[in-house]
């Protein structure tokens, strides 16, 4: 068995076999809990305390959190060592969620929700319908994700500009992960450690378009 848990396609290997049932409801449990955590840093962890850290302290600490989880679950085998780390990922995007929401009245927050939450599970489906369309244009999805990384970047500390349609590009992308990320995560075989590796990929997905979508959302009001 590789250890990269979307390469794992042996499915006499080791991992108790569960159905597509249980699997896609643990995916769908493992995410609202995600979702949860954040929510209650949002209502529990005042704003002011995350801006008193120092930025560099603050952003080191997040991507190195961030990596960390990522390795974490993509590599264990073991559905509790996996969770870790998809902890490790979760509670560092709460505290990037806590400091964008709080800029947004809360009813624009609820319908960015509601939004994301119709295009996610659209994508799911379109991930359902038509996983090899999804795997083709990976390649092209994360060459468009880095090149719009930095041009955002470029534009936000020599120009001063965030233009909307970094956000819109954006959003884009990560339809097409979702789409790719669900496609996939139902092509590997169904255990729990890779139902909650799957759902961390998920998660990642869908609160980075959460985000973009809020952002979007308020520059029209």
């Amino acid at each position: 068995m590789k250890n990269e848990v979307f390469d794992r396609t042996d499915y006499n290997s080791h991992g108790q076999r569960i159905s597509g049932n249980v699997y896609n409801l643990i995916i769908g449990l493992v995410l609202c809990y995600g979702f949860l955590v954040n929510w209650w840093m949002v209502r529990n962890v005042p704003v002011s305390v995350i801006t008193s850290i120092h930025p560099i302290v603050f952003f080191i600490g997040y991507f190195a959190c961030c990596f960390a989880g990522i390795m974490i679950f993509k590599k264990s085998h073991s559905p509790h060592i996996s969770f870790l780390g998809y902890n490790l990922v979760v509670v560092p995007f709460g505290f990037i969620i806590n400091i964008v929401v709080a800029q947004y009245d809360a009813a624009l927050v609820i319908d960015a929700i509601q939004v994301t939450g119709l295009v996610t599970l659209t994508m799911m489906l379109f991930g359902t319908l038509f996983p090899a369309f999804f795997q083709k244009i990976v390649g092209a999805l994360t060459i468009a994700l880095i090149a719009v990384i930095i041009a955002e970047l470029i534009l936000i500390f020599f120009f001063k500009s965030d233009p909307e349609i970094i956000d819109w590009i954006v959003v884009v992308i990560f339809c097409g992960y979702i789409g790719y990320d669900w496609g996939r995560a139902n092509s590997i075989p169904k255990t729990v450690d890779n139902a909650i590796d799957s759902a961390a990929a998920l998660y990642m997905d869908i609160i980075i378009l959460f985000v973009r979508i809020l952002r979007i959302m308020g520059r029209r009001n």
